[in-house]
């Protein structure tokens, strides 16, 4: 059954470069240790895609709209439904200077940020640097293994995965109370100095009021513990062992002799 615009599904994924096989982006952990772009610092986790609202490039948006749950499809796209041709008018010649201290330590292939624009370094020579402003994976098709695993269909599974996209994986340490209209998320201590936090929040507020539209009002509460006291409870006292008493047993009283009288 096609997907509708606005259903948030979960899905995993892997893309690779047609032409060189080259990896670019995976949700599954084995396949980034088996193509050589594991990042122990990421959590590798399946991803959650609102369908039609833009999450994913648009000639692949389109392929997925027309899967199921549970339905996995190699999807091929072009340069034009991937990230683009290369246009040759965005690559520039740049004197080395431009780069204050890096100039010496430039090489071919680099990342550079210039007139806050990212591009590549392609050559140096002269004085100068070619920098590449295309994205760097335009004009090349790419391949995407691509699997539906759920449709989310309650509104604490949405709840769920929306405050958890926003989180980068660290969703599991926050917790809600989901109302009628209302809804509490409770932030622990631990992700108070999380950068951004407070658009992290907006971010929130905006994908849950427009994936769950019966809510409104969201507060967000902030929660401190006190060390002692959660210290204290969390100490397990072992219960006293009380070995029961064996009664001893009674010693008999001899009988007396019977009388020969």
């Amino acid at each position: 059954m096609a997907f509708e615009k606005g259903d948030l599904i979960l899905a995993n994924y892997t893309a690779k470069v047609k032409d060189t096989g080259e990896a670019i982006e995976t949700t599954l952990e084995a396949d980034a240790k088996k193509l050589n772009i594991y990042d122990a610092t990421r959590k590798y986790e399946p991803r959650l895609v609102a369908v039609g609202e833009g999450w994913l490039l648009s000639g692949l948006e389109d392929e997925v709209k027309g899967m199921g749950v549970a339905q996995k499809k190699e999807i091929e796209l072009t340069p034009e439904k991937a990230f683009g041709v290369r246009d040759p008018t965005q690559t520039r010649m740049i004197p080395l200077r431009k780069f204050g201290e890096r100039e010496h330590e430039l090489t071919v292939g680099d990342s550079v940020d210039i007139d806050n624009r990212v591009g590549i370094v392609r050559f140096i020579g002269s004085g100068r640097a070619q920098v590449d402003f295309n994205h760097r994976l335009a004009g090349k098709s790419i391949v995407y293994d691509f699997e539906v695993l759920k449709k989310l269909e309650s509104d604490e599974d949405k709840v769920r995965a929306l405050v958890d996209r926003r989180l980068a994986g660290e969703g599991g340490r926050v917790s809600f109370e989901l109302g009628e209209t209302e809804l509490r998320v409770s932030i622990p201590e631990e992700l108070f100095l999380v950068d951004g936090l407070q658009i992290i929040k907006r971010g929130i507020a905006n994908d849950v009021f427009k994936f769950v539209p019966r809510l409104a009002k969201l507060t967000f509460s902030e929660d401190f513990a006190n060390e002692k006291v959660v210290a204290k409870k969390e100490e397990v006292k072992e219960p006293e062992k009380v070995e029961a008493a064996v009664p001893k047993p009674r010693k008999r009283k001899a009988a007396p002799a019977p009388s020969t009288s």
